[in-house]
């Protein structure tokens, strides 16, 4: 009876979520930014050898924002990193293993890997300013690499926008009618 039920549980937990495969939504910075480092690898014609695509995605990850950077401090590719596990993304890379299996594999190593969301993205062409909180304001200057210096109230923030807008956003700005 006990080697029965003992069966019952092991087989129990091996088809529990969370048993390796990864969910729809798993992994989303994760996959993405590896997919997108490995077509600029094939872009760029490089050999595929470990130590290349080390080079490589250290390099890339210097470009690197927001939770993309944050991916690339967990797995060791940039210079504060506290570990150091970035031949678990190149040696697989170098076998052209699909990325959605190396994020898997990472994710066994460290969980935040895969807890790591793209934040939702606001619509400029639709979305009224002045509705948006601070933070919000702050934010799209900040995933354009902007700042607002002495920026002191909302409306200060709209107008650097407004302002940059053009720049970054140039399709969202052509179709504002509040401008």
């Amino acid at each position: 009876m006990w080697a029965t039920h003992g069966l019952a549980v092991a087989l129990a937990l091996s088809v529990l979520p969370g048993s390796g495969a990864l969910r729809p939504g798993d992994c989303e910075v994760c996959i993405s930014y590896l997919g997108r480092f490995y077509q600029d690898l094939k872009n760029k014609d490089v050999t595929f050898s470990p130590a290349t695509i080390e080079k490589e995605l250290i390099s890339f990850c210097r470009e690197a924002r927001g939770k993309e950077n944050r991916l690339c401090y967990y797995i060791g590719a940039t210079d504060d990193a506290a570990t150091k596990i970035i031949n678990e993304v190149s040696k697989p890379l170098a076998h052209h293993i699909p990325v959605e299996k190396i994020c898997e594999k990472l994710k066994k190593k460290d969980s935040q890997i895969c807890e790591l969301k793209y934040d939702k993205q606001i619509d400029l062409s639709t979305a009224d300013l002045k509705k948006l909180r601070v933070k919000e304001l702050k934010k799209i200057l900040d995933d354009w690499g902007e700042t607002c210096k002495g920026c002191a109230e909302k409306s200060d923030y709209i107008r650097k926008i407004n302002e940059l807008m053009p720049k970054y956003a140039p399709k969202a700005a052509s179709s504002r009618t509040d401008l």
